[in-house]
């Protein structure tokens, strides 16, 4: 096993936690300011990935594409937000899960009515398709790395917009007491509206940068849904800075899991055997992560009311 083979699985893994992030973190954000259960969260995420290839394919640019998912999840988001979500908010959450479970059958047949049961496929963008050099003499995908550097900067902008700006401030005050921003004028409808729309965008974005690296399809976003609430049990309900530590925790874990755990059961139960092991344990791995997180940390690890 080669020093380069390890390297490029650890940013395979870094590269799916930031991916994990862009999704958890609106996640995590519509959970702790509004209380809020959204499993159609995934949909704006094929909403995003729909979005780009569609767009990218018609002016054949990514970038245009890539504005175009942000505004076309962001859309979706403010119009959801609006038209159902707002009159859910008084309401318990089973009533929140039957109403967004039912935005994403919705959200699934329109999708198929647009765009049709196939998948779209979407090409990364020519300044990004090489190769960097690794230590040992591998290479690694120059848009992996993009998609780092941009999950970085969106947690350093989340991060300045949270702890920051007036916005941040508000969007604080909501998670701690909501009556009492209200009481004191501020327009929580046009704030929840706001924050369920950026939620959203995030999800649509990382939909888009996903999308040139897999097929495009319907119901792309569900799997990915399943991993972001992992992601935000495990980091914090409402924290960003746990949803991106436990982000970059289940996409090492995942990655890694998958990687080394066929090889070390193959030494000792034969190649056979060991690769069926270790492959299904390495499907369990980032539950049992979570399971013994949650033993010592309830509240996962950094609750936003630590």
């Amino acid at each position: 096993m080669s020093t380069a083979l390890i390297i490029e699985q650890l940013l395979n893994g870094l590269q799916f936690g930031v991916m994990l992030f862009l999704m958890a973190a609106g996640l995590t954000l519509i959970f702790g300011v509004m209380g809020l259960i959204n499993l159609a969260h995934g949909s704006f995420y094929m909403i995003g990935a729909f979005a780009c290839a569609a767009v990218a394919a018609a002016t054949g640019s990514f970038w245009i594409g890539l504005a175009a998912s942000l505004a076309a999840a962001a859309a979706a988001g403010t119009l959801v937000e609006v038209a159902v979500i707002r009159r859910l908010y008084d309401r318990d959450h089973l009533d929140q899960v039957l109403a967004t479970f039912a935005l994403i059958l919705i959200f699934s047949e329109a999708t198929r009515w647009l765009f049709g049961s196939f998948p779209l496929y979407l090409d990364i963008p020519p300044v990004l398709a090489g190769a960097v050099a690794l230590p040992g003499g591998a290479h690694y995908q120059l848009y992996r790395l993009a998609i780092i550097g941009i999950g970085v900067l969106v947690a350093v902008g989340l991060y300045y917009l949270i702890s920051r700006t007036r916005l941040g401030m508000r969007i604080r005050a909501g998670e701690s007491d909501r009556e009492m921003i209200a009481a004191l004028g501020v327009d929580i409808g046009t704030l929840y509206t706001m924050v369920f729309a950026l939620g959203a965008a995030l999800a649509g974005l990382a939909g888009a940068l996903v999308g040139a690296l897999q097929s495009v399809q319907v119901g792309m976003g569900e799997p990915v849904l399943i991993l972001a609430f992992v992601v935000i049990v495990i980091g914090g309900i409402g924290s960003i800075k746990g949803a991106l530590v436990g982000a970059v925790l289940v996409g090492l874990t995942d990655t890694l899991g998958r990687f080394l755990l066929p090889k070390l059961f193959t030494v000792f139960l034969g190649p056979a055997d060991g690769a069926t092991t270790g492959a299904a344990l390495a499907s369990m791995l980032i539950y049992i992560v979570m399971a013994l997180i949650l033993a010592f940390r309830p509240k996962g690890l950094f609750p936003a009311t630590a």
